[in-house]
């Protein structure tokens, strides 16, 4: 969600029981504003949360010109002090997977394999592998960013050179396309719309259908759309990554996505249908 209206914002996405506390709230309202000056981003998203064992942390986005490029992703324990994060790999993500458990909050720490193969415990040195916490916590955020990071259909245009463009002509969806799962697109690369014919892509607007919808997320179910506020906000809350609550008010350009929560994914939820 913005920085610029990070109060409002997280008022609109309280309705899960999650958020942040007034001194909070108001440390990370002047510090996200100070870090996009310090690192020259066009915009400054706040994330969310990752709540450890001992510690949480608060993780906060930058965006450049074009906002399909990687963002860069910077991570605080105490919301005043903040370190960039290097960008995630296919590695990093895989190791990240076979991990259980909660985070500790210490970035320091360090996780042993247990769940590999014999042959694949010991490197050449003997020594077992290890993974850090910030490994696993860039890991997490890519996944959770990859799966369940949500924008509206129309608030984002794709140029012909390929660059993306948040829409100025974007006004908000109606409250009946609100309530639908195929109004809103993952904001990551596409993987079904590669697989669809061209009679299926015939009825598709190129600079704003290049992203892939709700509608065909595995498992089906795997996203709660709410109406809260006396109707007037439309919150859709992933059941896949539980605390993960994006909102968009209708008719407005306010919408964002949030993520409070452990950072373990709800592999009960097939079961759970």
């Amino acid at each position: 969600m913005e920085a610029a209206s990070l109060p409002a914002a997280l008022e609109l996405a309280a309705g899960s029981g999650a958020g942040l506390s007034p001194e909070k709230r108001a440390v990370l309202g002047a510090s996200l504003l100070l870090l996009q000056r310090d690192y020259r981003f066009e915009r400054v998203w706040f994330w969310g949360c990752i709540q450890g064992v001992r510690g949480a942390y608060y993780i906060a986005e930058g965006l450049g010109p074009d906002r399909a490029a990687p963002r860069s992703r910077l991570y605080s324990l105490n919301c005043v002090e903040w370190s960039l994060l290097p960008p995630a790999t296919e590695e990093m993500v895989a190791q990240a997977k076979q991990l259980k458990g909660r985070f500790q909050g210490d970035p320091s720490f360090e996780y042993k394999y247990t769940e590999i193969n014999a042959e694949e415990r010991l490197f050449e040195d003997g020594k077992e592998p290890m993974i850090k916490e910030e490994s696993r916590l860039i890991a997490t955020i890519e996944q959770i960013d990859r799966a369940v990071g949500i924008i509206p259909r129309g608030a984002f245009v794709k140029t012909p050179l390929g660059s993306v463009h948040e829409n100025r002509n974007f006004e908000g969806l109606s409250l009946t396309e609100a309530k639908k799962l195929s109004s809103y697109f993952h904001f990551t690369e596409p993987v079904n719309l590669k697989n669809k014919t061209l009679l299926e892509k015939a009825d598709l607007d190129p600079s704003t259908d290049f992203l892939d919808s709700l509608e065909h997320d595995i498992p089906q179910g795997s996203w709660a759309v709410q109406l809260e506020k006396g109707g007037t906000v439309v919150v859709l809350r992933s059941l896949l990554w539980l605390g993960l609550t994006f909102y968009h008010v209708p008719m407005t350009k306010q919408y964002g996505y949030v993520y409070f929560g452990t950072g373990e994914k709800n592999l009960d939820l097939p079961f759970m249908l």
